[in-house]
């Protein structure tokens, strides 16, 4: 195959071109999405095996028309992780889950019959901005402490006076970050689509030789294993804290299929149309989350991957979605991932929670937002304080904090201030 060529949406490959090249997806997909279920306590087995699922399910909702992979959604883990710390279990939140999947079904309804111009009245880029990059901010505390920087709160939520760090932790989940680092800016050719993997792997390893891995587990652990199953458990509270995830990731999504249509040079947004992209993954998530994965959502590594490449085939896609589902049922495989040492996910976290929250920044500067107009900086400011100030709302027995408080506040205030604009009640500078 000429380096230069370009291998369009529908076009076939030799099986023996295929292979490597679906094998390179899998790759760039893999690290991202199973750090999701670690993070959240979940098996990862089952995140990986769904998310191979859903890729089919996806590809053939939209009639093979868009070359794009579901991998697990970072949007959903400091949600999540707040239903399942709080007692309610992965049960719970699997109830969440599912909302976000017919959220996004009765959306592509919506989408079909009236277009998404009213997404940005919703929650215009002011606040969308704001939302991303707590997800990250939120989340950075988590990273520290595995990383063996900082303390863990007590049980009576404070943490101890005085904190002494580990060597071996620090020694591990720094060169993790190094790792990291290098290979974002260092990395080429094919490396440099997996730079996170590669520092995953590089921490796993020298915590290997430190003793830190728990080998037992991996040689216990049969080679054909099913991933763990579970049945949902209907929470109103747990869908109530991922509503506010739903809203960013259909962002993210709309926002996947525009790039991953300038690549391809195909307007994917009239055809196949963003109404089936998100109907194929509103499907995929309904039946994620009632056995039991985290949600998907479409992933920028693969779509990274084909602007590398030039390889835009949904039969290479397919393909890395089937080595997903394989990959899914090694036994083996699924125990040495479980076993990945603290340090080492604190290592990486520090970066990806870090890289999350600059998203949010760089949708400022991408869509342009002009914080000289009074609208847009009353927006950021009170999205932000209401997002990581530590403010928390009692609504019955459910509790709004965090990203979900800001999303919550940026919403209502973008309606209001929508409202204002039309009535001609807001000044010139607004």
């Amino acid at each position: 195959m000429a380096t230069k060529r370009v291998i369009g949406i529908n076009e076939k490959l030799p099986l023996l071109e295929s292979l490597p090249l679906s094998f390179q997806h899998l790759t760039a997909m893999f690290g991202a999405t199973i750090l999701v279920p670690i993070l959240i306590g979940v098996d990862p087995a089952i995140a990986l095996l769904m998310n191979g699922i859903g890729t089919l399910i996806y590809i053939l909702v939209t009639r093979g028309g868009i070359p794009a992979y579901l991998g697990s959604s970072f949007a959903f883990i400091a949600p999540a992780s707040l239903i399942i710390s709080s007692g309610g279990g992965l049960a719970h939140a699997q109830s969440g889950f599912i909302f976000f999947g017919i959220f996004f079904v009765l959306i592509s309804f919506v989408v079909k019959l009236w277009g998404i111009r009213w997404i940005d009245v919703v929650m215009p880029p002011a606040v969308m901005g704001a939302v991303v990059a707590i997800i990250g901010l939120e989340l950075a505390p988590v990273a520290v402490r595995q990383a063996g920087l900082a303390p863990w709160p007590t049980d009576a939520g404070k943490v101890v006076a005085a904190f002494t760090p580990d060597t071996n932790t620090l020694i591990v989940s720094m060169f993790t970050l190094a790792v990291g680092i290098i290979g974002i800016v260092m990395f080429r050719g094919f490396m440099k689509v997996i730079p996170i993997l590669t520092a995953v792997i590089a921490g796993y390893l020298l915590a290997l030789g430190m003793n830190m891995v728990d080998t037992a587990k991996i040689s216990e652990a049969a080679w054909f294993a099913l991933p763990k199953f579970g049945a949902p458990v209907f929470d109103l509270n747990a869908i109530v804290i991922i509503a506010p995830a739903c809203i960013v990731v259909l962002a993210e999504h709309i926002s996947h299929l525009i790039v991953t249509g300038k690549i391809t040079e195909n307007d994917l947004m009239k055809k196949p149309g963003l109404h089936r992209s998100l109907l194929g993954d509103g499907i995929s998530n309904i039946v994620s989350g009632l056995v039991g994965s985290p949600p998907n959502t479409t992933y920028g590594e693969n779509i990274g991957v084909m602007a590398i490449t030039r390889v835009y085939s949904v039969w290479v896609i397919g393909g890395a979605a089937l080595l997903a589902i394989a990959f899914s049922m090694i036994g083996k495989v699924s125990a040495a991932i479980s076993t990945i040492p603290t340090p080492v996910m604190g290592g990486i976290t520090m970066l990806l929670y870090g890289v999350i929250a600059v998203q949010g920044f760089r949708m400022y500067v991408e869509q342009k937002v002009d914080f000289s107009r009074n609208r847009n900086m009353v927006l950021g400011a009170l999205t932000f304080v209401a997002g990581i100030s530590g403010a928390g709302i009692q609504i019955g027995t459910v509790e709004l904090k965090g990203m979900a408080l800001a999303a919550i506040v940026g919403v209502v205030l973008s309606l209001i201030f929508w409202l204002f604009d039309n009535l001609g009640l807001l000044n010139k500078e607004s």
